[in-house]
């Protein structure tokens, strides 16, 4: 296969940051999926809160676990579905990945509004939701190019992720609010009714006007297909590097924001709730601005802001107050917003269309993959020798990812000169 040449000049499409909103199919979509994210995002909340301070006293373990659960699908199942991703019909695997999140949140819910929940029983809803999450995940990021196509791809990346973080800035104070006045149960209610949002978005959407993509073949094979394919691109090696050492023990934030929240500066659900928010405000003014962008994102970009993680990360650990570590948590959004967008365009844009879905699995899997090794780790280390040290784990995997990148670009630097 001929690998695709990836250029720094700006495509032909109109400008803006909100340029992809100017199509239907896209601004249709984008309303439903920030409803959508909205619920997540409270029902993530009041999960941690629920495992946290009802189901244990204080557990950071507990919640390493839950979330290995819940990512550990990603890379088990990478076989399948980056496949199902490239050969399904992609409109209608993500509603009937979309109808069972909505149906798991729905589970959960009763039992907790019931009084019935047990931890054991949050397990197995975070292992279910992760099972169906692994299958929706890479075809939700491909589909982006069916909804805008390839001139405004990075543009529509960037959005996507504006609209989780603008779900991460009101969705965890909305839970904060939800949990003190209502308990934990409705939260995950109200998620599960966030999802006929996205629903009903998919069945209007105008099948006409999808743009075309490269349909791979179905044929035996086809993962190993995909891992000869990587194996042959350094440039994806790299990256993945990158992913799996940030992925792996960076990307824990409610480990170590709850951590932190109720172990050092003893803040209640509603203050847990205005830490994550705070995070999510740095996230979205870092979405605005690389959404004005038109330049496609390089390896100097990622390597620049896997070290903003990192020292974001290290001043976390050091943060002498509530208010100042919510300030940092600002800076740490911007940083990791910057990252994982730039991995996603990155990918995508230097990937031919017909390996898409098999390499964003692989890129979802890797960096959600490493979290059941990296989860319950930090939680330990929160548990037995504080929150503060769980975050100088944090900081090292983001300066052990920029220096991953930065000797690449040396390399090539010298192979240049």
């Amino acid at each position: 296969m001929s690998t695709p040449r990836q250029t720094s000049r700006p495509a032909s499409g109109s400008s803006g940051a909100f340029r992809s909103l100017k199509g239907y199919n896209y601004r249709l979509w984008a309303g439903g999926a920030l409803v959508s994210n909205i619920g997540t995002w409270v029902q993530g909340t009041a999960q941690n809160w629920l495992v946290l301070t009802v189901l244990t006293h204080h557990r950071a373990s507990a919640m390493g676990l839950v979330m290995s659960l819940q990512m550990i699908p990603q890379l088990l199942l990478l076989p399948w579905t980056g496949s199902a991703a490239d050969h399904s019909d992609q409109r209608r695997l993500l509603m009937l990945t979309q109808s069972a999140m909505g149906a798991l949140a729905i589970g959960l819910g009763v039992l907790t509004v019931t009084g019935l929940v047990q931890l054991w029983h949050v397990y197995a809803f975070a292992l279910l939701f992760g099972c169906v999450s692994a299958f929706d995940s890479p075809v939700r990021q491909v589909f982006v190019s069916q909804l805008v196509g390839d001139e405004d791809l990075h543009n529509a990346v960037t959005l996507n992720s504006l609209s989780f973080n603008m779900g991460s800035l009101v969705g965890p104070a909305a839970a904060g609010l939800l949990i003190a006045a209502f308990g934990t149960g409705w939260a995950f209610l109200l998620n599960g009714a966030s999802f006929l949002a996205v629903l009903a978005s998919l069945f209007r959407i105008r099948t006409a006007e999808l743009h075309g993509a490269d349909r791979a073949s179905r044929a035996r094979g086809s993962f190993v297909e995909s891992l000869r394919y990587v194996a042959g691109r350094p440039d994806l090696i790299t990256i993945l590097v990158m992913l799996a050492l940030v992925g792996t023990f960076g990307l824990n934030f409610s480990i170590f924001i709850s951590t932190m929240a109720v172990r050092v500066f003893h803040a209640d659900a509603r203050g847990f709730g205005v830490l994550s928010s705070m995070m999510a405000a740095g996230t979205v003014i870092g979405a605005f601005a690389s959404a004005r962008r038109r330049e496609r994102p390089t390896l100097r970009t990622l390597a620049w802001s896997a070290a903003l993680l990192g020292g974001a990360y290290t001043l976390a650990a050091l943060a002498p107050t509530y208010w100042s570590f919510g300030a940092v948590l600002a800076v740490l959004g911007l940083g990791y917003l910057v990252f994982i967008t730039g991995t996603n365009a990155l990918m995508q844009l230097s990937t031919e269309p017909a390996m898409r879905g098999r390499v964003m699995a692989m890129r979802i899997g890797i960096a959600l993959g490493g979290a059941p090794l990296g989860a319950p780790i930090v939680g330990w280390i929160a548990d037995n020798w504080g929150p503060r040290w769980a975050l100088g784990v944090g900081a090292a995997s983001g300066f052990s990812a920029a220096l991953v990148g930065t000797a690449i670009l040396l390399r090539r630097a010298r192979r240049r000169g």
